[in-house]
């Protein structure tokens, strides 16, 4: 795939609306009976495939939750295992009796607020599938910008190691991804650039384990590690003598001893494990992205309920005013043993140009740029230093 925007036909481009974080609006009150009590969602007798999901949709509409054909689609297809022609296809087939209470429970759970992409567990992103558990964050279509971003300007300065067939011999990035959530912008970048040392960290342990989780379902686990740590902990120089932190690779533990790696990826192979840890204070950091919580503390409240009740706090509340996640890794630059010669964010509606104005003030970098998201939204900001 070129372009973000090429996504697989059918399941790349769903996304629900109403999951987003940029969207700071309240939840919808449902259609109720008997006081506050929610409207049953009756179990499908006697339809057809195409009758049950327009009684899905209409249900959900009922109940607040928005896009209800798109979400009543995604969980048909999702029960019947098709893709979109498929249900095109038996549109008027009968929709299987023995289906009937799954289908139930599946509606009932996104007529309640819970995201579609947790209850089918996957959502894709830059063309591939990514799993999801409540522990991460959705990926967003918006961020699939900033990946494609951080690949042109990447290319710019290493042009050897670009590609998916890099020249032999040439210099190659170490990326950092900072809150990786599911891994999405570290698993991409690593099966997009299969030359780049791409490492995932996040402050949350199950976070982890979902990101190693996709990078093995995409064939990056043994290019990969993880560290778990707050920002750029993990990752800053130690005094001598003080006890470092390891990046984990694979399925391991935090801090497990040192080993042969050429024997543990040998392991992975015929185990699927992945290779030991790994030292990560002091590492050398070329490229830093992160797409950290960057919803102001007081908003939480306010967002919509699918976002609010569902998504993990530890990665939307960025503080006070949504910025104390990159001021406190701008603060961390000098620890590490080199500034990064690229550094890439998302932000949230309104801040892109504070935190561009926070790298100029640094002076590490030379370029520093601000791009727009599908609907011309400030939404990243790049510093890149041209020359060492």
């Amino acid at each position: 795939m070129t372009s973000a925007k090429k996504q697989s036909a059918g399941k790349g481009r769903f996304t629900e609306r109403q999951s987003c974080r940029p969207f700071l609006e309240g939840s919808v009150s449902a259609m109720t009976e008997a006081g506050d009590r929610p409207l049953r969602f009756e179990p499908v007798q006697g339809l057809t495939v195409g009758e049950a999901c327009l009684k899905a949709a209409s249900y959900l509409s009922e109940q607040g939750v928005d896009e209800g054909r798109a979400n009543a689609e995604r969980l048909l297809q999702h029960l019947l295992g098709i893709e979109p022609a498929g249900l095109l296809r038996d549109w008027r087939d009968p929709f299987p009796a023995e289906r009937g209470v799954e289908w139930t429970a599946l509606v009932s759970r996104k007529a309640a607020g819970e995201p579609v992409q947790y209850i089918v567990g996957e959502q894709w992103f830059y063309g591939l599938p990514f799993t999801v558990t409540p522990a991460v964050l959705i990926p967003r279509p918006e961020t699939e910008l900033l990946v494609e971003a951080l690949l042109a300007a990447a290319d710019r300065l290493w042009p050897g190691a670009a590609g998916r067939e890099p020249a032999p011999g040439s210099p190659a990035p170490t990326v950092v991804d900072v809150g990786t959530g599911s891994g999405a912008i570290a698993v991409t970048l690593a099966a997009r650039r299969p030359a780049w040392r791409v490492c995932a960290s996040d402050l949350s342990k199950d976070a982890l384990a979902v990101a190693r989780l996709n990078a093995a379902r995409h064939g990056a686990i043994a290019r990969m590690a993880f560290a778990q740590g707050d920002l750029l902990r993990p990752f800053t120089a130690k005094p001598a003598g003080a006890k470092q932190e390891a990046a984990e690779d694979g399925t391991g533990t935090q801090g497990e001893p040192q080993a042969d790696v050429s024997a543990s990826r040998r392991a992975h192979a015929e185990r699927n494990v992945r290779p030991p840890a790994l030292e990560t204070a002091g590492l050398r950091i070329d490229v830093l992205v992160s797409n950290p919580p960057y919803i102001p503390a007081a908003d939480i409240e306010g967002l919509q309920r699918e976002v609010r009740d569902h998504e993990p706090r530890l990665a939307l509340d960025g503080g006070e005013d949504g910025l104390e996640p990159y001021r406190r890794m701008l603060a961390q630059l000098p620890a590490l043993a080199a500034i990064p010669r690229i550094v890439a964010f998302e932000l949230g509606q309104g801040q892109a140009r504070e935190v561009a104005q926070m790298l100029r003030n640094t002076d590490y970098w030379d370029e520093v740029r601000i791009i727009e998201d599908y609907a011309g939204i400030e939404r990243h900001v790049i510093g890149l230093r041209s020359q060492i």
